[in-house]
Order: C-alpha cells, then sequence, then structure tokens
C-alpha cells in the first residue's frame, strides 16, 4: 500500500521523525482555515501518488489568507499526470540550508535491508544515480543484526553530510530504519530531509509504502486504506482483486503474470508506444478475470488500443480465448484489441479467436508483433 505525502508524515510521526505543522483539507475553505491556524506562510501541496508535482503546478507558497485561497482553488481538481487531486497538504513553510535524501528498502538480490542516503536530496533520486552516482552512498544491513550507530556514523561521512547535521541525520536514519522494521514497511524515503538555519534536521517529505503482507499485525492500517481514493482506474481494480498500476500512455495492456506484464510495458515503450498501467490479472485468465480487467483498462478514456499478452502454462489459451470473448460481450467494448497468445493450447485458441477478428480485434504471433501494432494503433489515433 502506498501512502499519500500526508499519511507517510502521520506515519513518521508515531516514530519520533519530525516533520512540519501541518494537516490534510478536501476543500478549499478547509485549507485557509489550516492555513489561518499554522501560519503564514504555508506551503499547499497537491495529495497525489506520483511526481512532478511541483512542475505541475500542484505545490505553492502561500504567504496570506488571500494566496492560500488561490492556491488552494487552482489546487483542488488539477490533473498531474491523470492523478485528480481531491486532497492538499497544508504545512508551514520551512527555511532551508541544505537539502538531502535518505531511504530504506529491501534489496532482494543482497538479501539484506539498503540504506541509501546522499547530500543531493530535494531532486528525483533516478536523476542523481544517472548524473552523479558517487554521490548517493550506500549500507547494507542485515536483517538480524540490525543498523549499528557507528555504520550509520560512517554512511553519513561517505554522503559528505555537512558538519552541523551529521548527528541529526544519524539520529533521523535511526528513526527512519525503527520505522521500516516495526512499521512494516517496504519502503520509506524523505526526499528531503532537510537541515534548518537553526541546525534543526526533519523531514519535508514522506514517501512510505507498506507491506501489505504484514497488514493483520497493523488493524490501524484500515484508516489509511479507507483514504486511498486517488485513482479511480486502481480503486476500481482493488475492488476486482486485480493487480493494477495506472500509468499515463495510451497502450492498455493485460498480461498473466508480472514478470510478463513488466516485459510487455518494456516492449511497447521500445517500439514507439506508451502503457496506460500495468496489469496482472494472474493464473486465472478466465471471463471473470477478463471481464474485469477490460473493464477497468475501458474506465480510462486515454486507452486508444488494449494489448491482451498471455503465455498459457497453468492457465490454457483456449480457455483464455472463450474467456477474452464473453469478456467483450459483457462490457461492450469500442476499443481495438490486439491478442498475442502464446504456450498451452495456443493453435486451438488462434482458431477460436479466428472468426472474429477485424480491424477491431487483432491477433499477432508474438510479443513484439503485438507492441507493434498496438503502438501503431495507438500513435495513429494519437494525431
Amino acid at each position: 500500500m502506498d501512502l499519500f505525502e500526508y499519511q507517510g508524515k502521520q506515519y513518521f510521526a508515531r516514530y519520533g521523525i519530525p516533520v512540519s505543522d501541518g494537516d490534510v483539507a478536501d476543500t478549499v475553505e478547509d485549507a485557509v482555515a489550516v492555513a489561518n491556524r499554522i501560519g503564514y506562510p504555508v506551503v499547499i501541496k497537491a495529495q497525489v501518488q506520483v511526481g512532478g508535482r511541483g512542475k505541475a503546478g500542484g505545490v505553492k507558497l502561500a504567504a496570506n489568507e488571500d494566496e492560500a485561497r488561490t492556491h488552494a482553488t487552482s489546487i483542488l481538481g488539477l490533473d498531474i499526470k491523470g492523478h485528480i487531486v481531491h486532497r492538499l497538504w497544508v504545512e508551514h513553510a520551512s527555511d532551508i540550508k541544505r537539502e538531502y535524501y535518505a531511504s530504506f528498502t529491501l534489496d532482494r538480490a543482497e538479501k539484506a535491508h539498503l540504506c541509501m542516503l546522499s547530500a543531493k536530496g530535494g531532486v528525483d533520486i533516478e536523476q542523481v544515480v544517472e548524473e552523479d552516482p558517487a554521490a548517493i552512498a550506500r549500507l547494507y544491513v542485515n536483517p538480524i543484526d540490525g543498523v549499528d550507530r557507528q555504520e550509520l556514523e560512517r554512511l553519513v561521512d561517505e554522503a559528505g553530510i555537512d558538519a552541523e547535521a551529521k548527528t541529526g541525520v544519524v539520529e533521523m536514519l535511526e528513526k527512519l530504519y525503527r520505522c521500516y522494521i516495526d512499521g512494516d514497511a517496504d519502503l520509506v524515503e524523505i526526499n528531503p530531509l532537510i537541515l534548518t538555519p537553526d541546525g534543526r534536521v526533519h523531514a519535508l517529505d514522506a514517501k512510505v509504502t507498506l507491506d501489505d503482507d504484514a497488514a493483520f499485525r497493523h488493524p490501524e492500517w484500515s484508516d489509511f486504506a479507507y483514504d486511498q481514493d486517488g485513482d479511480a482506474r486502481e480503486t476500481l481494480a482493488r475492488s476486482k482483486g486485480l493487480n493494477y498500476v495506472g500509468l499515463d500512455g495510451s497502450v492498455g495492456i493485460i498480461a498473466n503474470g508480472a514478470g510478463l506484464a513488466m516485459s510487455t510495458l518494456d516492449v511497447v515503450n521500445q517500439v514507439g508506444g506508451s502503457a496506460a498501467n500495468f496489469l496482472d490479472c494472474g493464473g486465472g485468465a478466465n471471463a471473470d478475470v477478463m471481464a474485469d480487467a477490460l473493464e477497468v483498462i475501458n474506465s480510462d478514456p486515454r486507452v486508444r488500443v488494449i494489448l491482451i499478452n498471455i503465455f498459457g502454462g497453468i492457465v490454457r489459451c483456449d480457455d483464455v480465448a472463450n474467456g477474452v470473448l464473453l469478456a467483450i460481450e459483457r462490457v461492450g467494448l469500442s476499443t481495438p484489441i490486439v491478442i498475442r497468445l502464446d504456450g498451452t493450447n495456443a493453435p486451438l485458441a488462434r482458431e477460436i479467436l479466428t472468426p472474429h477478428l477485424s480491424d477491431r480485434m487483432i491477433l499477432e504471433p508474438t510479443m513484439i508483433s503485438a507492441a507493434k501494432r498496438a503502438a501503431e494503433i495507438a500513435n495513429k489515433g494519437s494525431k
């Protein structure tokens, strides 16, 4: 479960991580009331689970009530990469002397927790990796032993953290690790982690992903789930038990298996298309599952073509083919569909689909040819 920024900050606060004073607001008047209560200047932030909020106009500084009202009005309802802003976080503005980056996550290849720290915060960590990979210091943490303060101190030195911030950053990392472990998170990230002119270190942003498999230990997480109303497509997919992540492209993707779904996204991108989503329908691609998947993708107005990429292992391709035909009848699609089926009973599946093929339903023999055809249709529709 990915938390919104305000939820992440609330989670941080449980573990003693200092964050800016602020509150959530669902209306312009609520935002103004929060700003008046905590005192100006304030920062008004769009609450969407996507990067690039600032560049899209979703983060604004307000020096007084009139500016707070103007900015809240302009941000609520804003479309940021397909995510409509329904909620704001209003916090007291912070004076910033330095910006850092800090995170904990799991490195499965190393079978260890990974702490990353950089003196270059405030920008996407991917950008730092690309432009100056040496600027990121890494520490692998044995899950049994946990973090050691001396190791954290060495990490802070390696990252080039300013001398006046070293103690504060070490203490912050200790708290962040406890939040990560005791809080059953897959990722905790602060970007930026700031040093103020008076020497304080605190979290100016919060990115938290919780481990869904640990939900039984955290009944309080139900409050977070109740508020997960950001992307309507993802909300619909969750209600149907589908593994779905909304993106901002025009090729809707259905695949069976996370690996195949991710590979399909990559191939679509390589041939000049853009994926509208990640959707793994799992091993049971029957009529009901396919209907649910098509309904979710059909709810996205930006999708110009649907690419169904199925490799039959446990699942039989002829069952998938029948499921696709039944699902199309149920959902009533008008969007073109490109289908690639391979594996168990694939020849029979192609025989089942052949009588129904047209310029709206296209069968391709390989993943690359299917991706090319889907990208071609999507790009033609965008002109």
